[in-house]
């Protein structure tokens, strides 16, 4: 599909909630709602990047929710939520994204599989939106009485996010202002444009009662979920005076090459601990064609893995590293490895387990051209 941006529109002030604080910054076990929502987009790597829509008096709030999440910069939207989406939708344009996804920030709930349905719908046809079907018997009242009996038969509920061809939402958007449609599927109808209809997700429902937080904090009641991923990378030694294993800096005669700190023993655990989130991978979100970073410590990315493990409610809960090379040792660093190791991710250094181990002569590391490393992430989140 491209690039894909998802925008998420967080400008409301949610009067049917109540209270002071509207209702995409309110507590959801311990984080905002919106951090939900900002968490579940963020961590998709069919996803290349996330702005929100916010209104001028959020900021604070907005900065709260999005802290670490490494999104785009927030942009105030208008009076209307018709108005809010084609502001954020032409603060994209120098983005130029090939898709772009239309997310409601009071959902907090949305999966994976229905992002994976959208776009893949949008290779087909220029809007594509979630929507599950009507299994209730629909009557229409009158004065308190049923005034008749409405036929469901192909009546859908429409959820976000609704996804669109850039271009397209965007001329579509701009020809639509000043009017009030109801979601911007109903914009793209009224443009001429075909959107498909790809299945939803019951749980994927947007907080706008008192009642319905309440629901989602039941949502997140339950016992949770441990997942287990492992993650394995390789770099050659190169000219240099010592290498970089698990954040600690090694005296050797050699270096390692790469983009960044080439701390090969990190990478692997980057990559454990994102593929337990299903996060792709450390290239998808610290690419190495981007100059930026270009000897970056390797500690910056596992936080990055762990930060958005916590942004979604979770914790590592143990991580295991094994170091494969001839040379050189480990042992002598290993408590110290731990102790780095643990520091990153903000855990016991109990929860962090370092070793290594050699291929008896074999292969690449046997030849000491290189190290290897695997690591495999434990991780709780709730379901």
């Amino acid at each position: 599909m491209g690039k894909v941006v998802a925008l998420v529109v967080a400008a409301g002030r949610g009067r049917r909630f109540g209270g002071d604080v509207p209702k995409q910054y309110h507590d959801l076990v311990g984080r905002p709602v919106l951090r939900h929502t900002l968490a579940a987009l963020a961590v998709n790597p069919q996803i290349d990047a996330v702005r929100a829509v916010i209104h001028p008096d959020d900021r604070d709030l907005y900065a709260e929710a999005a802290t670490g999440l490494g999104l785009l910069e927030p942009v105030f939207g208008g009076a209307t939520r018709q108005d809010s989406v084609r502001l954020g939708l032409e603060s994209l344009m120098p983005l130029a994204p090939d898709a772009v996804l239309i997310h409601d920030g009071a959902r907090p709930f949305l999966d994976a599989g229905t992002i994976s349905r959208v776009v893949a719908a949008l290779q087909i046809h220029p809007g594509a939106i979630p929507g599950v079907a009507v299994a209730d018997t629909l009557k229409r009242g009158a004065d308190g009485l049923v005034a008749a009996t409405v036929d469901r038969m192909g009546l859908w509920r429409a959820q976000t996010p609704q996804g669109f061809r850039f271009s397209d939402i965007l001329a579509a958007h701009q020809a639509a202002a000043g009017e009030e449609l109801t979601d911007d599927a109903a914009v793209a109808e009224r443009a001429g444009l075909a959107v498909a209809l790809v299945q939803g997700d019951d749980g994927n429902f947007k907080v706008t009662t008192a009642a319905d937080l309440e629901r989602a904090r039941r949502a997140f009641a339950g016992p949770g979920e441990t997942r287990v991923a492992t993650g394995y990378d390789v770099h050659r030694f190169a000219p240099g005076t010592g290498v970089w294993l698990c954040g600690v800096q090694i005296p050797h005669d050699q270096g390692l090459e790469g983009h960044s700190d080439a701390d090969v023993a990190l990478h692997a655990a980057t990559d454990a601990v994102l593929g337990a989130i299903s996060a792709a991978d450390i290239g998808r979100h610290f690419p190495p064609s981007d100059p930026k970073w270009k000897g970056a410590a390797s500690d910056r990315f596992l936080a990055h893995a762990a930060g958005l493990v916590a942004a979604l409610g979770g914790r590592v809960v143990h991580l295991d590293i094994t170091i494969i090379c001839e040379r050189p040792k480990v042992g002598p660093h290993r408590a110290a490895m731990q102790a780095r190791v643990a520091e990153i991710l903000g855990i016991r250094q109990d929860r962090v387990s370092v070793k290594a181990t050699t291929t008896e002569g074999l292969g690449f590391t046997g030849r000491k051209e290189g190290i290897a490393a695997q690591a495999a992430a434990t991780v709780w989140l709730p379901a």
